[in-house]
């Protein structure tokens, strides 16, 4: 399956520029233009991002009404229609126009002689794409977007149904939600009114709003599919809405709504097993609006997202443990271990123990744990179901906040200018492990060993780890002789660490 990508056009050098350069490690990407949209090829899925343009006069913001789906017509004679609430919807929904600055590599314009001779030769050229965004807050302008739709952009401009062309402000995003928050001037915008998107039930009828492939403001309708779908190779933290509401490149952004009118998800991807060219099939996700609601509200205070943790390693199930603990099935985390001061700990989860369920929600496995605590906010309440020593036990934690990096210094010398972090959840997701070099201080003692930004460490002398918080705990007794297995670029290696 494919899974593609819209980007978007960012207003000003404040915007941040993302760089992913694991993205070559696993051979995942193939990057293609096919107009304004950037399509990626992975294993798994192919997501379409959506972009939304002019269609009716905006006013001020309107409270959701439910929409009549009778109108009268003009021989008397009545219809189903969702017109009326469309009228008040379209106009929160905006197109989100992006630029990125590439420069271009050629080894000619290194010689001073071939730029004499050349002077006119361009050095650079401009990416210019196409997504959607939704207008949630109209007193302050504040637009929902996905984050690919900005990522790398140089400026960022905003078209209104009217067909106003406003600059926007980055406010922040958060790449493993595939959340952003952009501002625009707030003069006579609508929003749309945030709905509860855990009140959605498999048959509800939806609404998607976008640009598909350029094209200005599109409708589609159709139902919801099914809830907290996971488990999609390449797409990072992961709880959508699936629907049959048609979903193409060029939607990224945009809106799903109910029949209330009241944003209930953000689309960001449809699945199709033959790449964007063969079309829709009805396999559309969408952020759920809740977790869009606290990425947002996160990105308005701070410009980032503090995420909560358990702290502790978990592995699958097999039949053989299984059998061993006496379980029923294979279903479960097994604990393997718990950090010191962690939240697990504080809650008394031990190595053994068999987490089932957390606040009700099912845990098939490790990586569901895993992506379970990724949506979590710092400070939340997690009700664990376990089995231990074939009892059933419910345990209550706290989460606590999951580190974003660590220094190599304190880790151990050896690393002493190494700024290690997790790997983007896009690539964990996919089955990569391990974590990345996210910086390496000039004449540092990790530089003088050879370790470079963008190396991705996949195994140490020190001991197993998956994650970051694993690859801290490896460090607990360091070890004689030090070396790190390293993947830079396509190829693998080693490093001994002096």
């Amino acid at each position: 399956m494919h899974f593609q990508t819209m980007t978007s056009e960012p207003t000003s050098s404040r915007f941040r520029r993302s760089t992913r350069p694991f993205i070559t490690l696993i051979a995942l990407s193939a990057a293609a233009a096919f107009g304004g949209f950037a399509a990626i090829t992975l294993y798994e899925g192919m997501s379409e991002r959506a972009a939304a343009a002019p269609a009716a006069a905006i006013g001020t913001a309107v409270p959701a009404a439910v929409a009549p789906p009778i109108a009268a017509t003009g021989t008397g004679q009545s219809m189903p229609t969702l017109a009326p609430m469309l009228e008040r919807v379209l106009p929160a929904v905006v197109s989100v126009h992006t630029k990125q600055v590439v420069q271009i590599r050629n080894p000619f314009f290194n010689d001073p002689f071939f730029r004499r001779l050349f002077p006119d030769v361009p050095q650079e050229r401009i990416n210019e794409s196409l997504g959607s965004g939704v207008i949630v807050d109209a007193q302050r302008g504040l637009v929902l977007t996905n984050h690919h739709v900005i990522e790398n952009a140089d400026d960022v401009s905003v078209t209104l149904a009217d067909g106003r062309t406003l600059k926007a402000t980055f406010l922040g995003s958060d790449a493993d939600t595939d959340i952003a928050l952009i501002r625009i001037p707030a003069e006579k915008l609508t929003a749309l009114p945030l709905g509860d998107s855990s009140q959605l039930r498999v048959g509800d009828y939806v609404v998607a709003i976008g640009n598909p492939f350029g094209l200005s403001q599109t409708v589609t309708s159709g139902i919801v599919s099914a809830v907290g779908r996971s488990g999609i190779r390449g797409l990072g933290y992961q709880n959508f809405i699936q629907t049959d509401a048609s979903i193409n490149p060029g939607n990224s952004g945009g809106a799903l709504v109910n029949l209330r009118g009241e944003l209930i998800g953000i689309n960001t991807a449809s699945l199709n097993p033959q790449g964007s060219m063969a079309g829709n099939i009805g396999l559309g996700l969408a952020i759920p609006s809740n977790l869009a609601k606290d990425v947002m509200q996160q990105l308005a205070t701070t410009g980032e997202v503090r995420r909560g943790t358990l702290g502790l390693n978990a592995q699958n199930l097999d039949a053989r443990m299984a059998e061993a603990l006496k379980l029923d099935s294979q279903r479960g985390a097994l604990v393997t271990q718990v950090y010191p001061d962690s939240a697990a700990a504080a809650a008394g989860l031990q190595p053994g123990d068999v987490i089932l369920e957390a606040n009700g929600q099912r845990i098939a496995n490790a990586q569901a744990l895993h992506n379970y605590e990724g949506l979590q906010p710092v400070g939340g309440a997690v009700t664990l179901r376990v089995i231990r020593d074939g009892k059933t036990l419910q345990l209550n934690a706290i989460l606590k906040e999951q580190s974003r990096n660590i220094a190599g210094q304190v880790l151990d010398p050896r690393l002493a200018g190494a700024i290690f972090a997790d790997l983007p959840e896009s690539l964990r997701q996919s089955g990569m492990r391990g974590i990345t070099v996210s910086g390496v201080a000039r004449g540092s003692r990790a530089a003088q060993n050879g370790l470079r930004p963008g190396d991705i460490v996949v195994a140490t002398t020190a001991g197993q780890f998956d994650d970051l918080a694993s690859f801290r705990a490896s460090f607990t007794n360091k070890p004689p002789q030090l070396v790190l297995r390293i993947v830079r670029g396509n190829t693998q290696g080693t490093l001994p660490m002096q």
